[in-house]
């Protein structure tokens, strides 16, 4: 096998193009342990905001052998979203999209919930449409939720609101913050916040799943519960009763994610579309059924 310039390799004679993989949220935590399992043969591109973050997750996948690029992009704005797009476009083959930007309660401050709701929610929205311009039949997007997506009662879920976020994001906004507001301080706000736009994750994941379907792209959303990442220890003061639900009774380990993320987003698990996989140690059936309080 002969490398050429980036966007080809030559394999028995043929000239093939190189696959690309897109991690949104890719410096650090979940993404970055995502980054570790996919095949060496493709190209990795890792994006986010923090630029330090990046050039560090970077020079770690090089040591272990990948072609890895950083790419600067705020997933909250669509055109960050369709720069990213387009550079990755420009690399090969965009094979696989893994969408774990996104922002918790304990990282925003008072009255965050828009800003909550644009990263997570509409942020996605964003990945999803303009990644799929760029990819192709047998290609496939994986879209990270979270456990929190569970969490809220269905009264309080504003689902015939989601399809606004395609048409009227203002309008859509502004239902899911009313409803974030139905909390009392500011952390159950954001949190409110939070598992409105994890729900809309999944919904919105699915719906694409449909969508984009029938040309051949699959779309599949993963929830993961309370993480040993830095997002994740920042969050364990308020959701830590969780560990207590799990089956094990601990947090999960990032590797543990990256694996089960990696394993979701490849193209071989051709079967697995327009449904959300739980994956959170058990602590949402234990909560609900068998460690439910008596």
């Amino acid at each position: 096998m002969i490398k050429l310039k980036r966007l080809f390799f030559i394999f028995k004679g043929e000239l093939i193009m190189k696959n690309v993989c897109v991690i949104t949220g890719g410096g650090s935590g979940m993404g970055l342990a995502a980054a570790k399992f996919m095949p060496k043969e493709k190209i990795i591109v890792i994006s986010g905001r923090t630029v330090a973050k990046l050039e560090n997750a970077v020079n770690e996948l090089k040591e272990l052998g990948y072609e890895a690029y950083a790419f600067a992009c705020d997933t909250s704005d669509r055109e960050s979203v369709k720069k990213l797009a387009e550079y990755a476009a420009s690399l090969g083959e965009i094979k696989n999209v893994i969408n774990a930007a996104g922002i918790s309660p304990a990282m925003g401050s008072a009255g965050d919930q828009e800003k909550i709701l644009r990263i997570n929610a509409l942020g996605t929205v964003y990945v999803n449409q303009e990644f799929s311009k760029k990819m192709n039949a047998g290609s496939v997007i994986c879209d990270i939720s979270s456990n929190s997506a569970y969490s809220l009662p269905s009264f309080i879920l504003p689902k015939k609101a989601y399809p606004l976020a395609e048409t009227d994001e203002a309008a859509f906004l502004a239902k899911l913050i009313k409803r974030a507001n139905m909390a009392k301080t500011d952390y159950e706000k954001n949190g409110f916040a939070y598992g409105l736009s994890k729900n809309f994750v999944c919904w919105y994941a699915a719906k694409s799943g449909f969508d984009l379907g029938p040309k051949g792209i699959r779309v599949v959303s993963l929830s993961p519960g309370l993480i040993a990442t830095d997002m994740g220890k920042m969050e364990e003061e308020h959701g830590g009763y969780l560990i207590k639900l799990s089956c094990e009774e601990r947090m999960g380990k990032p590797e543990e994610l990256g694996y089960a993320i990696a394993t979701v987003a490849d193209e071989r698990n051709g079967y697995l579309a327009g449904v959300d996989i739980l994956c959170d140690g058990g602590s949402t059936r234990g909560q609900k059924e068998f460690k439910k309080k008596k």
